[in-house]
């Protein structure tokens, strides 16, 4: 099992930038491919980015790609979102995921067997 556990998120203006963390403990995080999730209110929870193992592998939502970069230290057991040139429409809660499954849905949420509790970004206009 794997305990997952973001940070990073908060109040920035449009245009701005937040990386979010999230940290693993329990089982060998360079098990798991990792994912990112957004949930705004009203809207159901969506794919942003997902990160193979080791890293060779990333994977975008169409609306984050050139802006947001996924990356991961297995060293530290962490995994980050670098979110640039924020957009109002980016406010949400956002969710860490990880799975031991090797799949080409990684989008997916239900290929996800581990979440994190989420951290709130707020992007002002």
């Amino acid at each position: 099992q794997v305990q997952l556990v973001e940070s990073g998120g908060g109040l920035v203006q449009a245009g701005g930038s937040l990386r979010l963390s999230c940290a693993a403990s329990g089982r060998s995080f360079i098990r798991y491919n990792m994912g990112w999730f957004r949930q705004a209110p009203g809207k159901e929870r969506e794919f942003v980015a997902a990160i193979s193992r080791n890293g060779a592998g990333t994977y975008y939502a169409d609306f984050v790609k050139g802006r947001f970069t996924i990356s991961r230290d297995n060293a530290k057991n962490t995994v980050y979102l670098q979110m640039n040139s924020l957009k109002p429409e980016d406010t949400a809660v956002y969710y860490c995921a990880a799975t031991s499954v090797d799949s080409s849905l990684y989008s997916n949420q239900r290929l996800y067997n581990y979440w994190g509790q989420g951290t709130q970004v707020t992007v002002s206009s």
